[in-house]
């Protein structure tokens, strides 16, 4: 079998996987806040199948990076099968998350989220097939580690859950996790591309790729520190719950 098409088959197969874990999660008991409307019962089960993946391709990168000797000297060279499948295993999720987005009728609210996978997707998919960049993904992807404390953030906040606690716990945690999984990587990230990377072909375009997601790293740092840690931030409105992304 062409390698290329091995790889589609992976990715097809990850999409199919998500969409069949989302199928079984529908299944699951929703909290009473969230099932009294459609929009909620919605974001929620969508938080369920990303904190899923958050988990699992966030300890995947983290392993596979370590695993991986040399490679933040050589982002560019550096892979491994464990790598191209990781990469393999998050596009397909990305891609299912936008067409549940799209086909659930949330583009309105969650165009951010859409531009995100199609910046993040892009740039993984041309690791995936030109096969150069793959530790360069494997590196990006430890922004997961952070995404389990966002996530478990957004559905305390999203089912009202009595669960005063263990957020204030956890807003902390999550100011640690995206310092250390989504800003130090990505700045080292950045750097590295500046640095070591010749700026034409697929090193253009995945630059492109970085600053769009630099600017987006930056935009959802400073609402999460507006919202958790800032005393003039404001409080949960119920309006709030018809967007997919919370200040």
């Amino acid at each position: 079998m062409a390698p290329w098409l091995r790889s589609a088959g992976l990715v097809g197969g990850s999409w199919l996987a998500f969409g069949a874990l989302r199928w079984a999660l529908s299944r699951c008991p929703l909290p009473a806040h969230v099932r009294r409307d459609a929009t909620r019962t919605w974001r929620w089960r969508n938080l369920l199948v990303s904190f899923a993946h958050s988990v699992v391709a966030g300890l995947w990168a983290v392993v596979g990076m370590w695993r991986l000797p040399g490679a933040l000297d050589d982002l560019v060279g550096a892979t491994s099968p464990s790598a191209h499948l990781l990469l393999c295993f998050s596009t397909g999720y990305f891609i299912h998350d936008s067409v549940d987005i799209i086909v659930c009728r949330q583009s309105r609210a969650s165009w951010e989220y859409l531009m995100h996978h199609a910046v993040a997707s892009t740039g993984l998919l041309s690791g995936i097939f030109l096969n150069r960049f793959v530790a360069a993904g494997v590196l990006s992807m430890f922004v997961e580690v952070s995404n389990i404390f966002l996530t478990m953030r957004m559905m305390v906040r999203l089912g009202r859950l009595p669960l005063q606690a263990f957020y204030e716990v956890n807003k902390y945690l999550n100011l640690a996790a995206y310092v250390a999984f989504r800003l130090a990587p990505q700045a080292y990230l950045t750097w590295f591309f500046v640095r070591h990377v010749e700026m034409r072909g697929q090193g253009a375009f995945l630059m492109v790729n970085l600053v769009l997601l630099d600017a987006m790293i930056l935009m959802y740092f400073s609402r999460l520190l507006r919202s958790d840690f800032s005393l003039g931030g404001r409080k949960l409105d119920p309006e709030d719950e018809k967007k997919y992304l919370i200040d």
